[in-house]
């Protein structure tokens, strides 16, 4: 499956933002989906994850209450809501597919797929 995300860009504090990661090719609902994001030297930290039925969703301490994650598996896109941004929410976010199955995948190694990376920028 190919990734592609899109809809970063500059925002002020307290902002929203919408993310999208669009999926290529088939069998998108049988992957669990995430998203990550980098800040320049920092690791790769674990955001928002969802299953493959969208059922269930769990996210990183940081953003928990502030950002959504969701799905729509007849359009293969995954997507992330991010209110109240902090300027600390500034990294480059990734979204990701993993082909394990059961849920709360919160680790980069446990995701196969990567889209290219789409940049946040929360700065007034």
């Amino acid at each position: 499956v190919q990734l592609q995300a899109s809809g970063g860009g500059l925002v002020q504090p307290g902002g929203s933002l919408e993310l999208f990661c669009t999926a290529s090719g088939r069998s998108f609902g049988t992957y669990v989906m995430g998203w990550f994001r980098q800040a320049p030297g920092k690791e790769r930290e674990f955001i928002a994850g969802i299953s493959r039925s969208g059922g269930l969703s769990y996210y990183g301490d940081l953003v928990k209450g502030r950002f959504t994650i969701s799905r729509d598996n007849a359009k293969n896109t995954v997507y992330l809501q991010m209110n109240s941004l902090r300027i600390e929410d500034t990294a480059v976010y990734y979204c990701a597919a993993s082909r394990y199955t059961g849920n709360d995948h919160r680790r980069p190694v446990d995701y196969h797929y990567w889209g290219q990376g789409t940049q946040v920028t929360v700065s007034s």
